[in-house]
């Protein structure tokens, strides 16, 4: 059958395949003889024909191979793998992933009148256990020791028998507040409209989109809830997907309060087994509502009615390893194929979104565009307020926080009351740099500089990984790797430093009992440390959440009447033309977690440069005063979304084959582009980030119509550059990371 994993003879030497598509004879033009039989079947179908046909697409869209492309499809952490034995045979090797039994031990109802033979004491103690009704048999262990022999005895003289439970792994506890919130009893003219659009693109069954553009607020979810309540009354089931992990927990608590056990969570930091018994729960039919990361898109729920992508504008949905799918051209591709509606909502919907609904087809489905303008009740979007830090500067300012806001701070402690401060930086500092000769310790395998972490006295690489004590960096008896110098400078703003100026800002104040939570990378390594964090700031009184972008999408605590984003300039300076439109979705969708309650709510934003279109609009809450400006320059310079943009990275040890590569590759795309029109070929060219892990790289730019299959051309480029095996080659479409 479609979707089955089969063991098969390939080359002399055993193979796991796929099974993507059955014919009853052998097509023309291939030898009978060469055609072998299937070993074994591994495993039972994980995918159908429209999930067969869906990773052909992505093979050929994205530029990968159809086994990389069906790899999503697979059940989580049941790949089976063949290798070579001791003894040079090959054998097949099968993750350890496996359902989980929960064994109960009962007596059957004609048992009471057995009784064991004389001595049978464990029989018989057994028996005294059961009388009181079922017990586990890993209970039965602990206080009987060893009972298999005993309980087979007794189970081939028809007085016990043993019951399978299937044990799901990772029901977590979805406790936060807002799983608890009532559903409105009266809905905004915005959400009934995106509601009746969503009506119309499901009855048409063709795989219509719509574009929810609501503001921060404005009641996105309880549209994308009643949606998926009337898909299910159809019989149909739902996927929604979120863009971070930190929000998986209140969206399922959402989810679950409203639609109970038919919900199934999926996303990256759930066990291997964990993540297998919800996507099983899927297969089977009993969740019908399939919640998580980009990967939920591809679970086997195979009569979808509706498709979700909240926030759709975040960069998290683009895949960074092969395949390098991004979860909205996959959904909308999917949704076409289903004949199911797709949902897109944002309060900064993407400007390839917002390009596609202005034509109002796109790939032989219709986009539409619904605007949510208005919050629910009485709630108005928060004030915002720009403070100039260059100007605190001149005036003497040293200090993390504003005079502003500072005093914001003060007040909302005292009125026991809640904030979030958003910083996109983790660490105390940005970097570290020597006061006498200016140098700036670097990652010795990487094109990176080192970040100062307070706590742990350490030099991090955000790139690879790797730290270093201060200290020993490079050297135990040094500070500088330049002059040797221990007049180091911490330099730039770090979560664990506003961490602890927050604190003393609040000591000084006299202001007590208020909980400060910080959440970056580093606070949240642990399993379930984001719904730990998240239910420690809902519980509190009176408390700051200090985080980078992750506290920025789609938390909602209706008790936060402030946020300060402590520099807005961090993603607007970097070397990316998306890099105004990431800083005004990041500011807006962290101005909307304030005032979400009965307070108005007030927003804060330090920077250096108030006179940008894209801190302006915010300010002003008129998205047009930004966008005026940037689609016009993208538009000139040739960028999405004008235009599609793929970027091919080669990388090695070898700087000279890494060289002859690029240089050959760019050639052969060159070649194949020549007089067409609107392509472009820019490099090849050294990569912002020019060495990873010791590893050389360069890369080559491809600007194409925006309705160009581009994937097939560059992959046939690659293999025809023949490129060395001590080289690798990544090509992405539809590139978000330029570095």
């Amino acid at each position: 059958m479609v979707g089955s994993t089969v063991l098969v003879t390939f080359s002399h030497r055993a193979a796991v395949g796929y099974v993507v598509g059955v014919v009853d004879e052998i097509p023309e033009g291939i030898p009978a003889d060469r055609v072998l039989d299937v070993k074994k079947v591994v495993a039972e179908p994980a995918f159908d024909e429209v999930g067969a046909r869906l990773a052909r697409w992505m093979a050929d869209e994205y530029a990968c191979g159809l086994a990389d492309a069906i790899h999503p499809l697979l059940p989580p952490g049941k790949r089976p793998r063949v290798r070579k034995g001791p003894d040079g045979s090959w054998e097949l090797v099968t993750d350890r992933t496996h359902e989980l039994d929960d064994r109960w031990v009962e007596l059957v109802p004609d048992a009471k009148d057995f009784e064991p033979r004389a001595g049978a004491n464990r029989q018989r103690r057994l028996l005294e256990a059961l009388a009181e009704g079922p017990v586990r048999w890993a209970e039965l262990r602990v206080t009987m020791g060893e009972v298999a022999s005993v309980v087979q005895a007794l189970q081939k003289r028809g007085v016990v028998r043993v019951v399978h439970h299937r044990v799901v792994r990772g029901s977590d506890d979805t406790s936060l507040s807002s799983a608890n919130t009532p559903m409105p009893t009266i809905l905004t003219a915005g959400q009934r409209r995106a509601l009746d659009a969503i009506r119309a693109a499901r009855d048409a069954g063709a795989g219509d989109v719509v574009v929810v553009d609501g503001v921060t607020g404005s009641g996105k979810t309880e549209v994308y809830l009643r949606a998926i309540d009337e898909t299910l009354a159809q019989g149909k089931g739902a996927i929604v997907l979120v863009p971070e992990i930190s929000l998986t927990a209140q969206t399922v608590g959402r989810f679950r309060s409203r639609f109970g056990e038919r919900v199934a969570v999926l996303h990256s930091r759930l066990s291997d087994g964990e993540r297998f018994d919800q996507w099983d729960l899927v297969r089977q039919g009993k969740a019908r509502v399939v919640v998580g990361a980009r990967s939920a898109l591809f679970a086997p729920l195979y009569d979808p009615g509706l498709i979700v992508i909240d926030e759709e504008h975040e960069s998290s949905y683009k895949q960074d390893s092969a395949p390098r799918y991004h979860a909205r051209e996959v959904a909308a591709e999917l949704a076409r194929r289903r004949g199911c509606a797709l949902v897109l909502g944002s309060a900064t919907p993407s400007l390839e979104s917002m390009g596609r609904c202005a034509r109002g087809h796109w790939r032989q489905t219709r986009w539409t565009r619904v605007e949510m303008p208005e919050r629910p009740g009485d709630a108005e979007l928060p004030e915002v307020t720009v403070v100039d830090m260059a100007s605190t500067f001149r005036s003497g300012g040293r200090s993390v926080f504003s005079a502003e806001l500072a005093q914001a701070l003060i007040d909302v402690a005292r009125q026991r009351q809640k904030a979030v401060l958003l910083l996109n930086r983790r660490g105390f500092a940005s970097f570290i740099m020597c006061r006498e000769c200016g140098c700036v310790p670097e990652c010795p395998h990487c094109s990176t500089s080192l970040t100062y972490h307070e706590r742990t006295h350490s030099l991090a690489c955000h790139t690879c990984g790797r730290s270093w004590a201060v200290r020993a960096y490079p050297d135990p008896s040094t500070c500088c790797p330049n002059c040797g110098s221990r007049y180091m400078g911490a330099y730039g703003v770090g979560t664990q430093r506003v961490e602890d100026e927050l604190a003393m800002l609040f000591s000084s104040e006299g202001v007590p009992d208020v909980e400060i939570i910080r959440m970056d990378a580093d606070s949240t390594r642990g399993k379930s440390s984001h719904q730990q964090l998240l239910e420690q700031f809902d519980a509190a009184e009176s408390a700051v959440l200090v985080g980078t972008q992750m506290i920025a999408k789609g938390l909602d605590f209706p008790e936060v009447t402030l946020v300060g984003v402590i520099n807005a300039d961090t993603t607007l300076k970097l070397p990316d033309f998306r890099a105004g439109e990431r800083t005004y979705d990041l500011l807006e969708q962290v101005a909307g977690r304030a005032g979400r309650g009965v307070l108005r709510g007030r927003v804060i934003v330090q920077t250096y440069w108030a006179s940008h279109a894209a801190i302006q609009a915010v300010v002003r809450h008129d998205r047009e005063l930004f966008l005026s400006t940037e689609l016009q320059e993208r538009s000139t310079a040739g960028y999405p979304p004008f235009t599609r943009l793929s970027n091919i990275v080669v990388s090695g040890l070898d700087a000279v084959a890494v060289r002859a590569a690029t240089d050959r590759i760019a050639e052969l795309i060159r070649v194949r582009v020549d007089g067409e029109r609107d392509w472009e070929v820019l490099g090849p060219a050294d990569c912002i980030r020019q060495r990873v892990k010791d590893r050389v790289r360069r890369h080559v730019v491809i600007k194409a119509p925006s309705d160009a299959r581009v994937g097939e051309l560059l992959m046939d480029c690659v293999r025809e550059a023949k490129v060395s095996r001590n080289v690798a080659v990544s090509i992405d479409v539809d590139a978000r990371d330029m570095m």
